[in-house]
């Protein structure tokens, strides 16, 4: 993509273009650049693309151009399946913004609610489902809702499918489409086993790879301090003083894990939520609500209730427990330093994580300062050409020593 580039210039219809300027997107990202043209002319596409690189509009778009233009029928014609509930929230408000000046009816399909809206919304007849796997195959079952005239597929977020056990569902969903079709799949990683999805599904699709493994956000600032599991929490709360820390998003590894820590931060006198898989689908909403309209400071979440989190202005995203793969980490920092903003990834690393760390360094081969005077050892040392440094004392500002020199904009 170049700087002329335009939603123009990608074949996208006026109407569309009057809704993204009126929310302030007036250039593709490259995954939008190459994949709209791609859809809007019927191929079938396989996106490897990070959150935040707009990867939701460069499927959502061309979907919703190409639906307002078709026969409309009481059946669903395009299918978006993904992993959670939260992500296929995000998407249906994305596609109800992109479609607000056609006629296109969503419905949004998805587990730990009753089901009776769901269906009341299919029975009215819908053009678009978003759905997540166990809930639209339930639905299936019983007869609310018909599969045989989708035109479009998407699948998304399909490591995420494999990571929570979707696959298997995902394949009785597609025996249950139209064998000519259109189909789209979008993942971060592509591991053998969603490879072999793709094969399935797809018919001689184009790829699109615009997030190669080493790449990160280059505005978010990577720091780790190493300090043991008993301690992780006094620094939390000692980072916390510093007033920047407004907007905070912190990782842990289980459900357990979070609810203690939001427990931990609520004695302290700081404002938080915990949102993981045990909570009800009212009590992740809430939390998230409370989040982006700015009533709590600290979100803690998983990594699964965490996919489709889709929040501007989070200033630091804490890795209280280091992920054990090392591209999930690349997700976690990408909620911040979004939309063009820049932002700060702080990790802690106890003894026991650091092989993990230094699987994250190969992997992303971007410098992660050291806080705190210490370095990994001899032993733990990556093999890529741009070690983790040592960057002086641990109180430093982080805030002080952000590097402002890249631009996520996603729409």
């Amino acid at each position: 993509m170049t700087n002329e580039t335009s939603f123009t210039d990608l074949g996208v219809d006026e109407p569309i273009r009057r809704i993204l300027a009126a929310k302030g997107y007036t250039a593709p990202t490259p995954i939008q650049a190459r994949a709209i043209p791609l859809l809007l002319s019927g191929q079938d596409v396989i996106g490897i693309a990070q959150t935040g690189t707009g990867k939701t509009a460069a499927f959502a778009l061309p979907i919703v151009q190409m639906l307002t233009k078709s026969q409309r029928r009481r059946e669903p014609r395009a299918l978006i399946l993904a992993p959670t509930r939260e992500l296929a929230g995000q998407i249906s408000d994305s596609i109800e913004t992109y479609g607000k000046n056609s006629a296109l009816r969503v419905a949004v399909i998805y587990g730990g609610v009753p089901q009776r809206r769901q269906t009341d919304r299919l029975r009215r007849g819908v053009d678009i489902v978003v759905a997540t796997p166990g809930r639209l195959l339930d639905l299936v079952a019983q007869r609310h809702l018909d599969l045989g005239f989708v035109e479009h597929l998407v699948l998304d977020e399909a490591d995420r499918m494999l990571d929570m056990g979707f696959i298997p569902a995902v394949r009785k969903i597609i025996k249950a489409l139209p064998a000519k079709r259109q189909s789209l799949m979008f993942s971060a990683t592509m591991p053998p086993e969603v490879s072999r999805l793709s094969q399935e599904i797809l018919h001689e699709p184009t790829r699109i790879d615009i997030a190669p493994k080493a790449m990160t956000v280059a505005a978010i600032l990577q720091v780790v301090h190493f300090v043991e599991g008993a301690n992780k929490f006094d620094l939390l709360c000692d980072l916390m003083a510093d007033e920047s820390f407004s907007r905070v998003i912190a990782f842990t590894r289980t459900k357990r894990r979070a609810d203690r820590v939001t427990k931990q931060l609520a004695k302290a006198g700081i404002k938080c939520e915990a949102i993981h898989g045990d909570k009800s689908q009212g009590a992740r909403q809430r939390a998230l609500d409370s989040f982006r309209q700015g009533r709590i400071r600290v979100l803690v979440a998983t990594d699964v209730a965490a996919r489709g989190i889709d929040v501007t202005g989070v200033t630091h995203v804490i890795n209280f427990d280091l992920p054990n793969e090392a591209e999930v980490y690349v997700h976690r920092i990408g909620r911040t330093a979004r939309a063009g903003a820049e932002g700060t990834a702080i990790s802690f690393c106890a003894s026991d994580e650091r092989d993990y760390l230094r699987a994250i360094n190969a992997l992303i081969r971007t410098p992660i300062s050291v806080e705190g005077g210490g370095k990994l050892p001899q032993a733990a040392a990556p093999k890529g050409p741009r070690p983790i440094r040592n960057s002086g004392p641990r109180r430093q500002n982080h805030q002080s020593r952000r590097r402002g020199d890249g631009d996520s904009r996603a729409a």
